[in-house]
């Protein structure tokens, strides 16, 4: 069973210790056969007590007793040569492969260390964030569209279980817990209950509904966002607990069906949904005193949408009004 430590994965390259063990024993098994190959130059500068001759196998026992620093003393230089290669180039070897030995050793606790600092040190930091339920095309999507309105990477915490999407994801600069979204342990090392919303993109509904459920159960107050694939199940995830569904068949099917007839409405829509860029919809809380820039759309007052009538709506205090406006890229 996976710890929540384990499950955790912040972005950055991070080495793991079988890459670290491979890369150092690489190494030493090319310093041993350095000085096999030295012994087999000159095997005459060295006797071994057995039989006097130095032989292949000889010479690769000598070099992994050498470089060990076991030196039983049976195979030894007795040239000048063979003790001068053995003084200047055979004790170097010895000397950094006790290096790398130590080191990889030192190398690979430092970085559990240091991981586990961060991991911690993340745990701590993240609040009021945003949470990614699946990070497929949907899900990357979503959180590129989180960045795009201003918010951080650091903000995003991403729920994946498919290794390709979870580096994927690790590469875009999230961080991630590994793990099914459906459960509540999982969902809670993503620091569901002091999140500021959550995303739902699974490829199942019926997974989705579960996740959603589960998310509303350990932390009513949050906003969900979730996905469907079939029109059907809408109402089910409204039901479960989700604040908004987006149906993403349907809406393609939709966008596919108006781009065969009129491709610039699909541009213009496209333009609106990609946050900073073009044209963008924002929403904003009223404010009486101030001439709020660009088109207003209409008006949310306690959670629902008041369309505009005739070109007007009244505005009352604490609504928010759905503008479209040129976005600021420097925003």
């Amino acid at each position: 069973m996976s710890t929540p430590e384990s499950r955790v994965r912040l972005p950055g390259r991070q080495a793991t210790p079988a890459r670290v063990l491979t890369r150092r024993v690489l190494a030493a098994l090319v310093l041993v056969a350095v000085v096999t190959a030295l012994v087999l130059i000159d095997p005459d500068g060295y006797s071994d007590v057995s039989d006097g001759d130095v032989g292949a196998i000889d010479a690769l026992y000598y070099a992994t007793v050498a470089v060990t620093t076991t030196g039983y003393g049976d195979i030894a230089p007795v040239s000048s040569t063979a003790r001068l290669v053995t003084a200047l180039v055979v004790t170097p070897i010895r000397v950094t492969f006790l290096i790398l030995l130590v080191g990889t050793t030192v190398e690979v606790l430092t970085d559990r260390w240091r991981e586990g600092v961060r991991r911690r040190r993340w745990r701590e930091r993240v609040n009021e964030h945003f949470i990614i339920c699946g990070f497929g095309t949907k899900g990357r999507a979503a959180a590129e569209a989180l960045v795009g309105q201003g918010h951080e990477r650091d903000a995003i915490v991403v729920v994946e279980v498919a290794d390709h999407a979870v580096r994927a994801a690790q590469a875009c600069g999230y961080a991630v817990v590994t793990g099914d979204a459906t459960r509540s342990e999982v969902l809670l090392d993503a620091g569901v209950d002091r999140a500021r919303g959550v995303v739902v993109s699974l490829d199942a509904d019926d997974s989705a509904v579960l996740t959603v459920l589960t998310i509303r159960d350990l932390n009513p107050d949050v906003t969900i966002s979730a996905s469907a694939k079939e029109d059907e199940n809408t109402r089910l995830l409204t039901r479960s607990g989700a604040d908004s569904v987006v149906t993403a068949d349907e809406a393609t099917g939709r966008l596919l069906g108006t781009a065969i007839t009129h491709p610039s409405h699909v541009a213009l829509i496209e333009d609106l949904i990609s946050a900073g860029e073009g044209i963008e919809m924002v929403e904003e809380i009223h404010d009486p005193d101030a001439t709020g820039a660009g088109v207003t759309l209409g008006v949310v007052r306690d959670g629902e949408v008041v369309p505009l009538t005739g070109g007007e709506v009244e505005v009352r205090p604490g609504d928010r009004v759905v503008r479209v406006r040129m976005a600021d890229p420097e925003a």
